[in-house]
């Protein structure tokens, strides 16, 4: 197949690109306008071999929590907030759950623009929220959930001359389609079938958007089923209604009303796959499960796609991808919670024999 974009080989590995310098020629961006990058993007493609036998498939895992701030996000925080300095907008401002909030204060500090982000009180992990303060952004606690975030931040751009940058924006699915162009380059075009969390739905939107625009080009190129997984408490595509008060331990798809329903739906109707939705004890037990069998530490959220692969699969299919949206160092919390306790031991080496040998 032809490559999208450019491989980062030889040289190039001197200099990591970033994502809009990489894939210039696939985004709405020109030579010469303003970049904002951390080098994102170029995230390991990981092969799971415990994972694979016991789904009985060929299972890779797109380790999102390499990107800057430790999750896709960034994959789409790039060109939003590029495009909003294109456009002479000296503040962003999003609603969160934690990722994009730590992205967009990230982005907005290496612009130089005022960052502002609305989180739901006490739901946000401490990683995620740390990252954002830390990083210079203006973080609003609001006493209400998730999708009142959106509804405000999407009413004071209208009245305001603030950027918003949550994935209603086009900029945002843009950027993070690059993700379905890396998967097709590590795996030269043959992928049947992704696996991924469902929160907002922008990102399912976009990996179908690249998906769709390589097989377009390049009819050998996969079009793999679309397989989206939502957590049970905050599952309102598998219900087809809206979820009033979504609550899960996968903090980062707590959302009860997705920007991007109707785009999620079609992406996975069209492409042959499903929705599908776990308890919070599948997820977590996917969660220790890649941590202690694969040595990958990703979030809950993003353990959602394994634990939706385990519980329900994916048909026929030979080739798997699940995305793993977050690094687990996002929520240390939860990460503690689900762990052994660590063990004391005075500094002694018989202490320490007893301890290990009995």
């Amino acid at each position: 197949m032809d490559q999208p974009g450019h491989r980062l080989t030889g040289s190039d590995s001197i200099r990591r690109m970033g994502l809009i310098e990489r894939y210039m020629d696939r985004l709405p961006f020109e030579p010469g306008d303003p970049i904002v990058s951390l080098n994102e993007g170029s995230t390991p493609l990981i092969a799971a071999p415990r994972l694979s036998e016991r789904v009985g498939a060929e299972v890779f895992l797109k380790f999102e929590g390499l990107n800057p701030t430790g999750s896709f996000k960034d994959r789409g925080m790039t060109c939003a907030v590029s495009a909003a300095v294109r456009d002479g907008a000296d503040a962003v401002i999003c609603a969160s759950t934690g990722n994009t909030a730590a992205s967009l204060a990230a982005y907005a500090a290496r612009a130089g623009i005022r960052g502002i982000v609305l989180v739901p009180d006490g739901k946000i992990a401490a990683g995620k929220l740390a990252q954002a303060l830390m990083q210079g952004a203006e973080v609003v606690a609001l006493r209400g959930n998730f999708d009142e975030a959106l509804r405000l931040v999407r009413e004071i751009t209208q009245v305001h001359p603030i950027a918003l940058v949550n994935s209603v924006n086009d900029f945002r699915i843009a950027g993070q389609k690059c993700a379905a162009f890396e998967v097709m380059e590590d795996l030269d075009g043959r992928l049947d079938a992704l696996c991924i969390p469902v929160g907002n739905a922008g990102n399912i939107t976009a990996y179908w958007k690249g998906f769709q625009e390589l097989h377009a080009e390049d009819p050998s190129v996969s079009l793999p089923a679309m397989h989206g997984f939502q957590a049970r408490g905050a599952n309102p595509l598998v219900r087809g209604e809206l979820v009033a008060e979504p609550e899960t331990i996968a903090s980062a798809i707590r959302i009860g009303a997705p920007a991007r329903w109707e785009e999620a739906m079609a992406a996975m109707t069209g492409s042959g796959g499903t929705v599908a939705d776990c308890t919070d004890e599948e997820i977590l037990d996917a969660y220790r499960f890649l941590a202690r069998e694969e040595g990958v530490f990703c979030e809950p959220s993003s353990a959602t796609s394994v634990a939706g692969l385990l519980k329900h699969g994916v048909g026929d299919a030979e080739r798997v991808v699940c995305v793993l949206t977050g690094h687990g160092l996002k929520d240390p919390q939860t990460a503690l919670d689900e762990s052994p306790p660590v063990v004391p031991c005075e500094p002694d080496l018989k202490a320490l024999e007893k301890i290990l040998v009995g």
